[in-house]
C-alpha cells in the first residue's frame, strides 16, 4: 500500500470520527427521596392551612414522577396539579407567569391549547442551579394559595439542588 493510499484512508477515517469535544451529556435528576420529600412537604404545607390539595412532580422530560391526592381533595385536582407542574417545566417559569401571559397575549393563548398546558397559578419549575430538572404543581387551595405550598416542597430539598 502506497503512502498516498494510506493517507487517503486515514483522512477518510478522520472524516467519520466524532469531533474531539463530543461526549455524553451529563445532567442531574431528581431522586426518589427528593421527589418524596417535595410531594409530602407540599401537601402538608397546604393541609396545615386547612386546604385539600393534590400535588404532582414531573421530571425533566415532563413525565410524572409522583402524584398525591391529599385527604378531601377533589378528583380534578390531580389533573390540574399535573398540568401546572408540566407548564412550569415546559415554559421554565411559574405557571402564574404563564397565566398572566395568557390574559394578554394571543400567542400565549394559543400555547395554552397545547396538551398538558394550563394557565393557572400553582406550578413552579424545580431548578438545580440554572438547570430546570422538573416541576411541581399544587391544585385545590382557594384564591391562589397553591404556589406557596409548591414552594414549600421545593424548599424542603433546596440544599440538595445546589
Amino acid at each position: 500500500m502506497t503512502v498516498a493510499v494510506r493517507l487517503s484512508l486515514i483522512a477518510a477515517a478522520c472524516a467519520f470520527a466524532a469531533p474531539a469535544g463530543a461526549q455524553l451529556a451529563v445532567h442531574r435528576d431528581l431522586t426518589y427521596a427528593m421527589v418524596k420529600n417535595i410531594t409530602e412537604s407540599a401537601v402538608e404545607a397546604c393541609q396545615a392551612k386547612g386546604y385539600h390539595v393534590s400535588v404532582t412532580v414531573v421530571g425533566r422530560d415532563g413525565g410524572t414522577l409522583a402524584q398525591i391526592r391529599g385527604d378531601g381533595a377533589a378528583p380534578h385536582t390531580m389533573e390540574n396539579s399535573r398540568r401546572k407542574a408540566y407548564t412550569a417545566l415546559t415554559f421554565r417559569a411559574p405557571s402564574a407567569q404563564f397565566a398572566q401571559q395568557v390574559a394578554k397575549d394571543p400567542g400565549a393563548q394559543q400555547r395554552a391549547t397545547l396538551p398538558g398546558i394550563i394557565g393557572i397559578a400553582g406550578g413552579l419549575p424545580i431548578k438545580a442551579g440554572d438547570d430546570i430538572i422538573g416541576g411541581v404543581g399544587i391544585s385545590g387551595s382557594p384564591g391562589g394559595n397553591d404556589e406557596p405550598c409548591s414552594k414549600a416542597g421545593i424548599d424542603r430539598v433546596a440544599a440538595q439542588l445546589r
